[in-house]
């Protein structure tokens, strides 16, 4: 039998202070299978995804964020790796990695949130959903310490939230915004 699955993900926000529903934040996604969970890069991309956080109510894609931040990119980005995991056939347990603690703390209903009810609601129900069907777990990785997939998924973010495509990975570095 295969490993388990690693999910990484992140948010990123322009400037992250004042912000509102027009502020652009964005969300990365990076599955990866055959991790071993240092950030060496073991392991082979699966899947990657990104894009913008969605603050208009009537948008298709509106989970409940009141305004782009950083917060909301990384709640966002949990949201997108819930439900890739929700349509995957595959048995194997799926582990959500996060540079933000606050994310996967609300995600997994630890932490409650504060601000931006809605979109935590959404996160925490669809939470609910995946372990009722799944194994599914979380841990924290630290940010911008050269971990090859987060790093990755930091790129993602940083590039949606700029309104930019990723580099592929044949031009990509770790630590490159």
């Amino acid at each position: 039998m295969k490993g388990p699955l690693h999910l990484y993900v992140d948010g990123s926000c322009l400037g992250n202070q004042n912000v509102d529903h027009s502020t652009p934040a964005g969300w990365g996604l990076v599955v990866v299978e055959g991790d071993n969970g240092l950030g060496t890069g073991k392991g082979e991309i699966v899947f990657e995804d990104s894009g913008l956080v969605e603050t208009d109510s009537g948008a298709e894609n509106y989970f409940g964020a009141e305004v782009g931040s950083n917060n909301t990119a990384e709640l966002t980005a949990f949201i997108y790796a819930l439900r890739w995991v929700l349509i995957q056939s595959d048995d194997r347990p799926a582990v959500i990695r996060a540079d933000s603690q606050y994310a996967g703390n609300i995600a997994s209903s630890k932490w409650k949130a504060k601000k931006n009810k809605e979109l935590a609601k959404y996160v925490q129900s669809l939470w609910n959903e995946v372990s009722s069907q799944k194994e599914i777990s979380w841990n924290h990785v630290h940010a911008h310490r050269g971990h090859r997939w987060n790093e990755r998924a930091d790129h993602l973010a940083a590039r949606a939230t700029n309104g930019e495509k990723p580099l592929s990975l044949g031009f990509w570095k770790p630590g490159m915004r």
